[in-house]
């Protein structure tokens, strides 16, 4: 049964829920702003670390690099502790997904500080890499997104029982070729000849097991041609459930303030998870409706 406002009750107001909007709601214009801006920082403080794990670059301008580093941190710091600030339920963004690569990108740094040794951890730093898909939440590719996720949801079941088709196809082959080819060919165990199956029905191949026998090589260029076809099917099934979806509502980046899920209608006036009451606000102004 979904909750009523009284139960909820009133959303946020005041300046967290102008923060709030900012922050989360990429459909107003401050919001789109914010996420831009984001994302340049994001790409920019990913730049730094690359060019940090080269030596000679570290070598000669390792000072602006600590500078930037520290620049980069304070300011992905003061951005996770504002979400924190501005949503109702601070708890529920510090343990979702954003918000656990949000602490993990930062800590380092301060860990490092205090403990030299973990110094180490600070290459950790690419996990900010994981928040440029929050690009995902601009309007402009949030049908497309939602269409994707919903065509792979569909298709689990269809590709849980292709990848179990797979799987008893290398063990069965593979099986068969230790039995075949044997230790003496590099086969020297049946999990090792699974690997062995795996690399060749994947058409990758590396080349450190071979057959050495003639029914070896038959099983391998049966195994190869298989391949072929056995990596067209999970793109057929997932093709053919994103032709079946079919979206008549606008989907937005309005984000519910109970349990922070996305992706919910323009009209929509209740969370279609929690049933929260969803917060209304103007698009293009990115100022709060009553």
């Amino acid at each position: 049964m979904a909750l009523t406002a009284a139960d909820l009750g009133k959303p946020e107001d005041g300046w967290k829920l102008k923060l709030y909007t900012i922050i989360f709601e990429a459909d107003t214009k401050a919001g789109r702003r914010f996420d831009q801006a984001l994302i340049v920082a994001i790409l920019v403080s990913i730049a730094v670390v690359m060019a940090d794990s080269v030596a000679a670059i570290n070598a000669s301008l390792r000072l602006p690099l600590n500078i930037l580093e520290w620049f980069f941190t304070l300011l992905f710091t003061a951005e996770y502790v504002a979400r924190l600030l501005c949503v109702r339920h601070p708890w529920r963004y510090a343990l979702s997904f954003y918000g656990l690569v949000d602490l993990i990108s930062v800590l380092p740094t301060w860990l490092a500080m205090f403990f030299p040794e973990a110094h180490a951890l600070i290459d950790v730093r690419v996990l900010r890499l994981l928040r440029v898909f929050r690009i995902m939440k601009l309007s402009a590719l949030m049908s497309e997104y939602q269409m994707l996720g919903q065509a792979l949801y569909a298709s689990r079941r269809k590709i849980l029982v292709f990848l179990s088709v797979v799987m008893m196809i290398v063990i069965v082959l593979g099986s068969l070729m230790y039995v075949v080819e044997g230790p003496k060919n590099g086969f020297t165990s049946v999990p090792t000849s699974i690997y062995w199956a795996i690399t060749t029905l994947t058409t990758v191949g590396f080349g450190d097991i071979t057959p050495k026998t003639d029914i070896g090589r038959l099983i391998s260029s049966l195994m190869m041609l298989l391949g072929w076809g056995t990596l067209a099917v999970p793109t057929g099934i997932v093709t053919s459930e994103l032709t079946a979806q079919r979206f008549t509502q606008k989907i937005t980046t309005r984000t519910c303030h109970e349990c922070l899920t996305e992706g919910h209608a323009a009209d929509a006036k209740y969370c279609m998870h929690c049933g929260g009451v969803l917060p209304t606000y103007q698009r293009d102004g990115g100022s709060m409706q009553s």
